[in-house]
């Protein structure tokens, strides 16, 4: 365990020799809008590996230079939040990442996989699957934690090597890279705008366009009420709530208790925040509301097209050892489909260039 500048720094020298290291995080995420870093696991090797405790190191900056060394490879499993989480504890833009995750599914293997389930895939070693909703801010650990947090690391070198040997060719090793890049952009750690949040409601599709401003005001303002409160947003006010109150345009603290969705003290201390809102919704321009989130069903020519994009997919990804999931969704594929042969306006843009088009291109 890491606890102290000089063996950290010490430790950061030797990592930074090496051509890469794995690394994870472990946090704690209930009561916080923003995580709390709890663990830091650091592995030079299955037999070097190392727990940097963040609750007794108050200058992470040592990480961040091994973070941000682009001559290092950082292997993670899933790394995007790890990633983010870093990012935020060191102010550092992590450089040249490589996921075992997302590899997997270049290699033959799903690109949702766990660690648990690929180690045992790839090394047929069996983890215990403790310490999974676990207190990471208390200390002292016990040994099972220091285990299990262990575990998490000693393998990614191992498996790094496995999962470049399964891969079909430098073509798709390329796609690997392209998809491996995205984590050195720094606009990939921008959080989505504030305006953009009630996009990620679920229920949102079914309202209109006014209902969708007053949405969009609320769900704005709760995520900075969150942040400045250093809360969840689900301690502010609920997903389910904020959708009552914009889909049924509610206007007096009276509806609201009505609706058992929303406590008296939240109303008492935001009620009149949110009729505001509402209000400020329902008084915006039609055109300048935001689109309407309905998606129209295809027509029957579209539904046969999508089935001959959708094997299509299958057959090729097969051919080549890929998971299918990586391609695209099946909203990207409607959005494709509408846009056929108008290449200039496929949306999403994802698939308008880079490896994915040129996946799809003889389809076209």
């Amino acid at each position: 365990m890491i606890t102290n500048q000089k063996d950290l720094q010490a430790l950061i020298r030797r990592a930074r020799a090496t051509d890469a290291v794995a690394l994870d995080t472990e946090f704690f995420w209930e009561r916080t809008y923003y995580p709390k870093l709890g663990l830091i696991q650091l592995a030079l090797s299955s037999e070097e590996c190392f727990l940097i405790d963040p609750c007794a190191l108050s200058d992470l900056s040592a990480l961040g230079e091994l973070l941000g060394d682009p001559t290092v490879v950082k292997i993670f499993h899933d790394a995007p939040q790890d990633l983010s989480i870093l990012y935020q504890a060191t102010g550092v833009l992590p450089r040249t990442i490589f996921d075992t995750r997302l590899a997997a599914g270049f290699a033959g293997i799903s690109s949702t996989i766990s660690l648990g389930n690929l180690i045992k895939e790839l090394l047929d070693i069996e983890l215990p699957k403790t310490e999974t909703r676990t207190n990471w801010l208390r200390r002292p650990l016990n040994q099972k934690q220091i285990e299990y947090a262990l575990d998490d690391v000693r393998y990614l070198r191992a498996l790094r090597v496995l999962l470049l040997s399964g891969i079909l060719g430098p073509e798709i090793k390329g796609w690997l890279d392209e998809e491996l890049e995205r984590y050195d952009d720094p606009n990939y750690y921008e959080p989505p705008v504030d305006e953009n949040r009630y996009l990620k409601i679920k229920g949102a599709g079914n309202l209109n366009r006014q209902a969708l401003a007053s949405l969009q005001e609320l769900a704005g303002w709760r995520e900075q009420e969150a942040r400045k409160r250093n809360r969840p947003r689900g301690h502010i006010i609920t997903d389910q709530a904020l959708l009552y109150l914009a889909t049924n345009q509610i206007l007096s603290p009276e509806k609201m208790e009505q609706s058992k969705l929303i406590t008296n003290r939240t109303i008492d201390q935001y009620g009149q925040q949110f009729i505001a809102l509402i209000k400020k919704g329902l008084l915006c321009p039609e055109q300048n509301c935001p689109p309407s989130l309905h998606t129209a069903k295809l027509n029957k020519t579209e539904q046969e097209e999508l089935k001959r994009l959708q094997k299509y997919i299958t057959l090729k990804s097969d051919a080549l050892s890929l998971d299918p999931s990586l391609i695209c969704n099946n909203s990207e594929l409607r959005a494709l489909i509408r846009f056929q042969g108008q290449p200039d306006k496929i949306y999403p843009r994802r698939l308008a260039s880079g490896w994915r088009h040129e996946f799809l291109a003889e389809m076209f």
